[in-house]
């Protein structure tokens, strides 16, 4: 089942942007701002525990959803902050590059938000973004065991997760 168009997950993948494990760390948030998946490849430099670097996480995207709301020159209706929209709905971010790192950005209509970082030179993860939350609904949600707002532990998904962001630019 496809929750963003398109076909089933199974038929292939986004392809890479660029070749090479360029990703350094995922988050997967509920709504409530719960980490419930934190995913690390390549990240060399451990400077918060990781209960503070979630929060930090969390608090940056709501903070950058509500500047990008705010700042929308074309809408007078603002929206409620902190509200999941539909995609294409009101005045969104999706990227954000420095010199060091890309971070990539989704949230579905239910409220989960996926974020990948990257090396800075990564094209648009948009695609990659989506078929990681589409593998999230087919092994997570749809697992009968899996309780929701707790933690993924489903090693399916893990290892589905990990072969595909590895293979991502």
């Amino acid at each position: 089942m496809q929750f963003f168009g398109g076909s089933e997950i199974s038929p292939s993948p986004p392809p890479p942007t660029v070749s090479g494990n360029n990703a350094h760390m995922l988050y997967v948030f509920n709504r409530n701002g719960v980490c419930l998946l934190y995913r690390e490849w390549n990240r060399p430099l451990k400077t918060l525990n990781p209960q503070q670097d979630h929060k930090l996480m969390f608090g940056l995207l709501f903070s950058l959803k509500s500047l990008t709301a705010k700042m929308d020159p074309t809408s007078a209706e603002k929206g409620n902050l902190g509200v999941p929209q539909l995609p294409g709905q009101g005045c969104s971010f999706h990227s954000f590059r420095t010199n060091t790192y890309k971070l990539s950005f989704m949230e579905s209509p239910s409220g989960i938000k996926i974020i990948l970082v990257t090396h800075p030179r990564t094209g648009d993860l948009r695609e990659s973004l989506k078929y990681i939350y589409n593998l999230y609904v087919e092994y997570v949600v749809k697992n009968p065991l899996y309780f929701p707002g707790t933690p993924i532990k489903c090693e399916l998904f893990n290892s589905t997760l990990d072969q595909y962001v590895r293979g991502l630019g």
